[in-house]
Formats: C-alpha cells, structure tokens, sequence
C-alpha cells in the first residue's frame, strides 16, 4: 500500500455485477470508497466505517445459521457457471450437507491445479470474477503460495471484517490513529515492481496490495501506512529487509510512536533486539542527519544527546525508554507469543495493551475481534461457510464436519472455508480453539498449525506442546522468551524430544532439572498418546536444552537477512531438520546446559 490517498483505478471487469444472492456481504458494497476523502475528514469517516462494519456483523449474530445459509446460498449461485462450479454440480446444491456430499475436504495442494489455470489467466476456473491480484503466503512448508483474490471476495469476505478488525484500536485508543506518525506498522512494505503471475497479474503480500488503487477501498488503508518512514526516502534494495526494518526504526525514533502493529509476534518482539543491535547506528544517523548514512534532514543533536543519555542511565535501551506514551500492540497474542507476550509487553511499557490481530490467513478470515478480548475473536458467519473438525482427528476428503452451533467451548478443531473467492470445504492448515460462545457465535483463537510431532504414535499437536511448557514454566516460576523441539534418536535408546529454551533470566542447574522433569509430565497430562509411547518405552524422557537470552532472535534476523520477508518468518515449534536444529542450538554447546 502506498501512503498517499491514490486515485481510484480501474478495476478490470470481471463479472462482478452477477450478483447472485443477496448475502451480507454483497450488501456492503454500498460503503465502497469510489473518492479518496479529504485528508481532513478522512479519520472521521474512518471511525465511521469501522464501527458500522462491526455494528453489521454483530447483527448477524442475531441468527447466525441464517448468515451461513446466506454466504452458501450466494457462493453457489455466483460460481455455479465456473468449471468448478460445473465439475462439481453447483447448480444442483442447496444445503451443507449437499456441498459435504459434492465437495470432498481439500487443502491448497489439492486445488493447485485449478489455481494455475487462474494464474495463467484462463477465467471462469475457480470464480465467476478474474482475480485482480494473488496473495503470497509461505505456508507451512515454506512454499509460496498463489491465493486468487476477486474484487467480489474483496467485497464479500474480505472488507467487512477487516474494517471491523480495527474498530477495539479506534475505540479505545482514538489517539493513535491521529497523527501518521503514532503507529509503526511493522508490516507495511509496499513494493515498485511486484511479482507476477504468468497472467500478468501481481503475486505478493496482502500488506503489499494498494486496497484503494486495486479495490476502490480508500478508507481501507492501514493505520502507520501513511507515516514518514511508510515509503523509504532513500535508495534500498528490494529484498533488503533488514536494511529496510533498519531504516524505519532509525526514524521513529524521533517521533512519539504510541502503537505497534506487527500481526506477526514474531516482528514485534524482534524491536527492542534491533535497538540494542543497531543502537550506535541509531544514534549516529539521528546526530548527523543522515538515514543509513544517505542525507536526510537536519542534523538532530539534541535528540541524539537525549537518546544517550537515556542509554546512560538505563543501561539498556527499551522501546518503553525511547517511546514513553507508547499504548498497544497489535498482534497475535496466542500460539509459541503466548510464552514470551507479558514480558515482551514490558518492553514496550508497563500499562501497554496487546490487542490480538484476526485468526486470518491470506485464504481468508476465521475469527475477528470486536472487542478488547485478549486472544480470541468473533467467528465471522459472513464472510465464509465454516466447518470444523476436532483436532485429534486426520484430515481427509470424506472426513465429518461439525457445523458453528456444533462446537464446544475448550475444544480446539481444524477450520474449514468456503467461501465466494473460489476456495470451497478449504482446510487452510490452522487449528482453533474455542474460547467462549458470545451472542451465539463462538469466540475462537488461534492453537497453531494442524501439523504434528510423531514419531512413536505421541501424535503431538503445537498447542499441546505451548500448553505444556506455560505449564511447567509457570510451576517452577520461570519465563521463556522462546521455545522449539527436536526428536532425537540416540544409537540402541528410544526417541526422545529435546527443547530448546530461550530463558528471560539464568536459570541454576537444579532449576533446568526440575523444569525438565515437569515439562515430560505436562506433556502427559496434555496427550494422552505421549503418555502411552513414554509408558510403553517407545519414548525416552524429554531433554532440555537452554539457550543464550537472544537465540531466537538471532536467528529470525538471520532468516530475514537471507531475503525472507519479515511476515513469513513466524515462530516454528517443531523443528524436524536437523541442520536447522543444530543452528539453532550451536551457542548451547558453548554454555554446556543441557539436561
């Protein structure tokens, strides 16, 4: 996205016009910004809108099951002429339970072969609109994905609960969103010349797309996205994040930034590392006036000598120091940041708030939240056909689902999407757990990926693992700023999973003994299937491993620095490569603290 109010574009006719049902989401379209507003009433209309989006959503809680036949009724009858629509017999469909019978349960690999015809640009494939854009994501492998985007996805399923994302921040934070330069946006990065489809077509980032320029949307821009550091004022290569992420912290450093957005955890808590990594640099560049050595502005003294003696008198410098007035996070507050958020909290300031960013992926959103809820977010019946499998069970095509109303508070379940977009009974990779059921639509955050750890029938899922350390950690009064595992198989010994932890503080040798031992029986307490394999010998006792204070961070900016962007480096539990593991946990060698 670009920080100037663009021009509306052009966007290519695609069929949108179809309207097909009258879902909720189709009914939104009266909002779109055909304008760029005036700079001076642009914030007024922005709360406007996003509370109105919320205000909608919360409506349709009045009868949740209706909203679902809605999307399904409108998702079908938009595609029934697309090739899948046909393959598939959509005209003939009515119910779930026609889809479940027609559609079987598919993941991205599955649907690859239609998504290629889309990026080649042969129309009709998938959708009855032509995708206008493809959104990357790195997916559990590490391969780049092509998510078809449509302006009737944009407007159905996208818009509606993105706005309404941002409505807790502008409702109970109004005064970050003044001034441009409140919010560091940590994920912002628009880019010159995008990657493309074969189509033609970009192939990037959703925080990468001008919503306005593509879509008309031009409320739609994020806040942050329109600060002095949004679009670098000096030459950078590309792919150089880290120069990039260098460039923007070197000039917020001079303005009174009050939130953070990073959606990743994993990028905020990279923030106060970077100070401490580049803070000379930092200092330098204030001082001299410069921006990675490359004439800027005025030399700046004054802050320069302040920014000294703040790193005189603290010793080390947190962005508490240098922002005072800092307010809010936004990110994912769940999953492996569940370990490491109250601490990295503190970091930012003592009364911070972390407010959780949608349980969404680039394929499209599952939860939002609407208000100042810790970690969970509304299930959005709007915009998809949800369904939902426990999270003990393997997924395959004819597995059985469970409807929204079917789902149990404290169960975690592998989520399922259709949704007018073109991805139908998408199992995306993500598991969700249920938190509470608010208005009679339940409250979901995210658990983690559905993939597991088994190597002796233990079957381990992430949130299992993270729940099991919280536990031991919190038992032997200890904080971790990260963690991961590894299975090892000694010579003539059973497999046994080794952790490595990242410690807030030192730990003593009897400390990471009992720790050990605590953490091997949380996670039988947690997995009844860890706790056959240890009692039938198929496992070994777990090990643990610690690891300098800043290991993890080390490595996630060596990841970046490889040409990675920062969004897609995420936190990883399971870590079955052993040439990554052995990087990982080469400084424990020098430190000699395993048990």
């Amino acid at each position: 996205m670009k920080t100037a109010e663009p021009q509306a574009a052009e966007v290519p006719n695609t069929g949108a016009q179809n309207t097909g049902a009258q879902s909720t989401g189709a009914q939104n379209t009266e909002h779109r910004n055909t304008e760029p507003p005036a700079p001076e009433d642009r914030l007024d209309r922005y709360r406007a809108r996003v509370f109105e989006e919320r205000k909608r959503l919360r409506r349709a809680f009045s009868d949740p099951a209706a909203r679902q036949r809605e999307v399904l009724t409108d998702l079908l009858t938009f595609n029934a002429g697309t090739a899948y629509g046909k393959a598939h017999g959509f005209d003939r469909l009515r119910t779930l339970d026609d889809l479940r019978k027609a559609v079987p349960v598919q993941d991205y690999a599955a649907l690859s072969p239609w998504i290629e015809r889309m990026a080649e640009g042969e129309p009709n494939v998938l959708t009855a609109d032509q995708p206008a854009v493809f959104f990357t994501s790195s997916g559990s492998t590490g391969a780049h994905k092509k998510i078809p985007v449509t302006p009737r996805f944009m407007r159905t399923t996208f818009f509606p609960f993105y706005y309404a994302a941002w409505a807790p921040m502008a409702e109970h934070f109004p005064d970050v969103l003044t001034r441009p330069d409140a919010v560091l946006n940590l994920k912002h990065d628009p880019v010159v010349a995008p990657a493309t489809t074969a189509s033609g077509r970009p192939h990037v980032g959703a925080s990468q797309v001008d919503f306005g320029k593509m879509f008309g949307e031009h409320l739609s821009a994020e806040p942050g996205t329109a600060a002095p550091w949004a679009t670098l004022p000096v030459p950078v290569a590309p792919d150089d994040h880290v120069e990039k992420m260098y460039l923007r912290l070197r000039m917020a450093v001079e303005s009174d930034v009050r939130c953070v957005i990073g959606i990743n955890p994993a990028m905020v808590a990279a923030v106060p590392y970077q100070l401490r990594l580049w803070w000379p640099r930092i200092v330098k560049d204030v001082r001299d006036g410069t921006l990675g050595g490359h004439p800027f502005r005025s030399p700046n003294p004054q802050r320069a000598a302040e920014l000294e003696r703040l790193a005189s008198y603290f010793g080390t410098v947190r962005p508490a120091h240098i922002w005072p007035n800092m307010r809010l996070l936004f990110c994912w507050t769940t999953g492996l940041a569940s370990l490491y958020l109250p601490r990295l909290r503190e970091e930012f300031g003592p009364s911070v708030t972390a407010l959780p960013a949608p349980v969404a992926a680039s394929e499209g959103p599952v939860g939002v939240a609407l208000d100042r809820h810790p970690t969970a977010g509304s299930l959005v019946v709007t915009a998809s056909v949800y369904e939902f499998v426990d999270a003990d069970r393997d997924l395959g095509p004819d597995v059985e689902t469970l409807a929204p109303h079917e789902l149990e508070p404290g169960r975690e379940y592998h989520a399922i999407y259709s949704h007018v977009g073109g991805l139908y009974r998408y199992a995306g990779g993500d598991v969700v757990r249920v938190v509470d059921v608010v208005d009679g639509v339940p409250r979901v955050s995210y658990a983690g990926r559905r993939n597991r750890s088994d190597v002796a029938g233990e079957r381990l899922r992430d949130a299992q693992v993270v729940r099991a350390l919280q536990s031991a950690l919190g038992g032997a009064g200890l904080a971790a700023r990260n963690a991961a595992c590894h299975v090892e198989t000694p010579d003539g010994r059973p497999p046994r999973y080794v952790f490595a932890l990242a410690g807030e503080s030192a730990w003593s040798t009897d400390e990471t003994r009992r720790l050990t031992a605590a953490l091997d029986t949380e996670l039988t307490r947690e997995s009844a299937d860890y706790r056959a394999a240890r009692d039938a010998g198929r496992l070994g006792p777990a090990e643990l491993i610690r690891l300098d204070r800043d290991a993890f961070l080390e490595e996630w900016q060596e990841s970046v620095g490889r040409g990675v962007r920062p969004t897609q480096v995420k936190d990883r539990l399971f870590r079955p490569d052993p040439e990554n593991w052995r990087q990982l946990t080469g400084a424990a060698a020098r430190q000699g603290d395993r048990s």
